[in-house]
């Protein structure tokens, strides 16, 4: 098959390396400074076993790629940033394309498929940063990810196995799950400490927060009758496939390096929002998540900087 890698940041630039890697056709799209690095120097993929020039194809918009029948999209933008790389490719992929959503949260499958009726859920469990403009760092060796795919809503097919045989012959574990949103939903949960992680100083209250945050999240999610696959099935799943690299400093998830590198937005309206979301729609209090989402909203719209706020003042005010 040949992949469309839709958003070469962290998680999709060390997919489409690995997938480049291991010899399968990949094309990159990327879009500012990222762009325009790896446009002259090509991707660094920093991994556990050295740094890897990807010589891939890159491009910043749908309308460069040559579409075939064999031809695959992994959208792997941040959910926020998802209707501008779905409106692209619906104005220039076939409509019958396979789009791959490997994004957190649980809502661009749904705003995929509304334009697609070919659209896949990835759970996304890939440790990884970019920082840098051209460069994105793998956290875990020797397997950098576990990528379960399902279709979506629900179901397996042909296109499951292709990809999921893909992405194993690339060394990233990978699984074909019919229930994949209960997984993701469960991934969800485990995002709802990511805006605690970006936007509060570190120690016992951000602990509290994010424990409470997540507590939250699990009350929503069964009052709106949603499946999320149980926290102990999920810790089997996953194991000990991904070790940590010794060599790298623990730094911060997705949300946290928005904010370092000051982007200007997050995803966290598609994280601890969802839970917001969920519980406006079946009146549910979200107090928590709430004021999660007011403290990430606030650093990312006026460039404060990550972890700069004191977590004990929002569990005073709870």
């Amino acid at each position: 098959m040949k992949y469309v890698v839709y958003g070469a940041g962290a998680v999709g630039g060390v997919i489409g390396g690995h997938l480049h890697l291991a010899g399968l056709p990949v094309t990159l799209v990327a879009r500012g400074a990222h762009l325009e690095a790896i446009r002259s120097e090509g991707l660094v993929l920093d991994a556990g076993d050295g740094r890897h020039p990807i010589d891939a194809p890159v491009t910043d918009t749908a309308a460069e790629f040559d579409w075939t029948d064999d031809t695959v999209v992994l959208l792997a933008v941040k959910s926020h940033q998802a209707a501008v790389a779905l409106a692209d490719l619906r104005a220039h992929a076939p409509a019958d394309v396979p789009v791959v959503c490997a994004t957190n949260g649980i809502a661009t499958e749904a705003a995929a498929l509304r334009l697609f009726a070919r659209t896949y859920a990835v759970c996304v469990m890939l440790p990884a940063t970019h920082l840098e403009p051209g460069v994105v760092v793998a956290g875990c060796h020797p397997t950098p990810a576990i990528l379960d795919i399902g279709r979506f809503p629900g179901g397996t097919d042909a296109t499951t196995a292709a990809v999921s045989a893909d992405l194993r012959a690339a060394g990233i574990e990978s699984e074909e799950r019919a229930d994949i949103m209960a997984i993701k939903r469960r991934k969800l949960v485990m995002n709802l400490g990511n805006g605690v992680d970006a936007s509060f100083a570190q120690g016992d209250a951000a602990d509290d927060l994010a424990e409470r945050a997540q507590a939250e999240g699990e009350r929503v999610l069964a009052a709106a009758g949603l499946t999320v696959v149980p926290a102990e099935e999920d810790r089997e799943r996953r194991g000990s496939i991904l070790q940590r690299r010794p060599d790298l400093e623990r730094r911060g998830g997705s949300t946290w390096q928005s904010l370092t590198r000051g982007t200007g937005d997050s995803e966290i309206d598609y994280l601890a929002g969802e839970v917001v979301l969920q519980g406006r729609l079946h009146g549910v209090p979200t107090p928590v998540n709430g004021a999660v989402v007011a403290a990430t909203r606030h650093l990312a719209a006026t460039g404060g900087a990550a972890r700069s706020l004191d977590a004990a003042e929002v569990l005073a005010r709870l």
